[in-house]
């Protein structure tokens, strides 16, 4: 298993993954046209001291994690997802958070937020286990981009 960036070569299956997760496991009301960022990751995501990574098993991504660069130092993780044979094995959530803590270091960024759905508990308390903690939406930067579904909110400092 291997984290890579973003190589449009895998577009479908990374879509296929994401909008899998959301809409076949856990229902969310969610599909792939309401996500035009997951049609344009080299603009959306890796302009502007952004970044997208890929976690590839055998060819296959088994997942996916974002983050978009924000004004004063700040960030947003987006998009992080891994499939459901891989969580808790391999720590493939785990490498794909430390790759995009390592390179918020490497580029001045010092505050990660993110915006996620309290369905997913797992999610959540891996989360809080890497010393994200919860904040009113109103505490986050201005230039945060909410995402509608989300309702629960977690910062952390780098």
């Amino acid at each position: 298993m291997e984290i890579i960036k973003y190589d449009k070569k895998y577009q479908q299956q990374l879509t296929d993954l994401i909008v899998g997760i959301q809409t076949d496991e856990f229902g969310v009301n969610i599909t792939l046209a309401d996500q035009p960022d997951l049609a344009n990751i080299p603009d959306f995501y890796q302009k502007d001291g952004g970044n997208f990574w890929l976690a590839i098993d055998q060819g296959q991504v088994v997942g996916t994690i974002a983050l978009i660069r924000l004004k004063d130092g700040n960030s947003a993780l987006r998009k992080m997802f891994v499939n459901k044979k891989y969580r808790g094995k391999a720590q493939v959530g785990q490498k794909l958070l430390d790759v995009l803590l390592d390179y918020c270091k490497t580029e001045d960024i010092h505050y990660v937020y993110l915006g996620t759905i309290d369905i997913f508990k797992a999610a959540l308390g891996f989360y809080k286990k890497n010393q994200f903690v919860a904040l009113p939406l109103t505490d986050f930067p201005k230039d945060y981009p909410v995402v509608a579904v989300d309702n629960v909110f977690l910062m952390r400092e780098i």
